[in-house]
C-alpha cells in the first residue's frame, strides 16, 4: 500500500505541476483568451453558445485543477473537470491525426485513473475527510 500512495503522489504532483504550467498563459489571458479558447473547443461538439464562459472553465480547470492535484484537495472533483477539459481537446485536435489528439488523450486517461483512485493516503484529501 504505501508504494501505491507513493506513486498516486507522484502522479499528482507531476501532472498537477505541468497543468499548472500548462494552464496558466490561459488564465490570465482574461476574455479575450477564454472567448477564443471557448469557440475554437466547443465547436468542435457543436456548442456555440457562451463561448467565453467554456474557455474560462478550460483555463480554471487546468491552472486551478493543477494545483488542487498536487494539494491533493478536492482530487476527483478536479480531475473530472480536466477529464472533461482533456475530451474536448481531445474532439478538437483528433480531426489533424492522432498524433495532434496524443496530449489530449493521454491527460483524460490519467483524469480518469485518478477519478477511480483518488488522491490516495498522502494528500489533504486522506487527512481532512477520511474517517478514522
Amino acid at each position: 500500500m504505501y508504494n501505491q500512495n507513493l506513486a498516486i503522489l507522484i502522479l499528482r504532483i507531476g501532472i498537477g505541476f505541468m497543468f499548472i504550467l500548462h494552464g496558466w498563459p490561459k488564465f490570465i489571458g482574461g476574455p479575450e483568451k477564454w472567448l477564443s479558447l471557448g469557440e475554437f473547443g466547443m465547436r468542435s461538439i457543436g456548442i456555440n453558445f457562451l463561448p467565453t464562459f467554456w474557455g474560462f472553465m478550460a483555463a480554471f480547470s487546468e491552472f486551478f485543477g493543477g494545483i488542487h492535484l498536487i494539494l491533493g484537495l478536492f482530487t476527483r472533483f478536479f480531475s473530472t473537470l480536466l477529464f472533461v477539459t482533456m475530451i474536448i481537446a481531445t474532439m478538437t485536435h483528433i480531426a489533424d491525426g492522432i498524433m495532434e489528439a496524443s496530449h489530449a488523450i493521454e491527460s483524460s486517461i490519467i483524469f480518469l485513473a485518478l477519478i477511480f483512485m483518488g488522491a490516495g493516503k498522502y494528500s489533504l484529501d486522506y487527512n481532512l475527510f477520511q474517517k478514522k
